[in-house]
């Protein structure tokens, strides 16, 4: 099957759009919604009342674009603009492809050799970093929890030793559980819950795990939410003669050799693999004494 040279002025625009108030919309968002070929959306109805504040004529224009149909619309996406369409992609709140569809369509557009460009703006990732008082010099955005508990275990044990400031998404009706779990894992840790950022309601609760997880459990929270966690204090570095007098211990107290390097690990904060072979070193040299 052979296509047609893709034209100069084919390509792909990921714009983002307000989280809450209209007036976020940029200049470039506006007059690019307004010219497109096309507008790929999550929700055809959420995205007429947007265009539809802003004066914009939807005609045919509009298209949609979710989490059960983005794998399928790739392939037209990618043909559109390869016939010349400027194509927009918007999610219903905020920037595609955080935490909303849009990645896929722009991974199947570069794979072709197309055009991929944005009109940035609005997304409540950065926006909540902004105002949560935490530092935002290194961060990591870890999108919504999971809903199994073992799940969640799982990403709060991986967080007990990353240093960076942690972002994630929670819905109104998990939140309170969450933060008792959060509570319960790293109640001394500065935490920033911010909800309907940007709309008449918007509210920043800040303190430590513990305070704003007694806070929450009192009230209602209502809106959009995101959790902005500091991360675990900054280790000073152990040197190896720490590490091996720790192991030494406790392979003296009749330990096997990987129970006492998992508690060293954890006792010390160190690297497990490190700690194994350290421990492997130690045990090879005492056999030779």
């Amino acid at each position: 099957m052979t296509h047609d040279a893709p034209t100069p002025e084919g390509q792909l625009m990921v714009v983002a759009t307000p989280i809450g108030n209209l007036g976020d919309l940029s200049r470039r968002a506006l007059a690019l919604l307004e010219s497109a070929d096309v507008v790929y959306c999550e929700d055809t109805r959420r995205s007429r009342t947007l265009f539809s504040a802003h004066g914009i004529v939807a005609r045919q224009r509009l298209q949609a674009l979710h989490q059960h149909n983005e794998a399928s619309q790739c392939d037209e996406i990618v043909e559109r603009i390869r016939r010349g369409a400027v194509v927009v992609v918007i999610s219903d709140a905020g920037t595609p492809g955080i935490s909303d569809p849009g990645t896929r369509v722009v991974a199947a557009v570069i794979a072709a050799g197309l055009r991929v460009s944005t009109a940035p703006g609005p997304t409540a990732l950065i926006g909540a970093l902004s105002v949560s008082g935490l530092p935002t010099e290194r961060f990591v955005m870890e999108g919504f929890l999971g809903r199994k508990v073992g799940e969640r275990a799982l990403r709060y044990e991986s967080w007990r030793r990353e240093d960076r400031t942690i972002v994630f998404y929670e819905s109104p009706q998990r939140l309170a559980t969450t933060m008792v779990e959060l509570a319960r894992h790293f109640p001394e840790r500065r935490v920033a819950v911010v909800r309907e950022l940007t709309k008449v309601h918007e509210e920043v609760l800040r303190g430590t795990v513990a305070q704003v997880s007694t806070l929450i459990a009192a009230r209602e929270i209502l809106g959009e939410i995101v959790v902005v966690l500091e991360g675990a204090p900054v280790a000073e570095a152990v040197s190896d003669e720490l590490v091996v007098s720790a192991l030494r211990e406790h392979l003296g107290r009749g330990q096997s050799l990987r129970d006492a390097v998992n508690e060293v690990a954890e006792q010390l904060g160190v690297a497990h693999r490190e700690t194994y072979e350290r421990a492997l070193r130690l045990r090879a040299d005492e056999g030779r004494g």
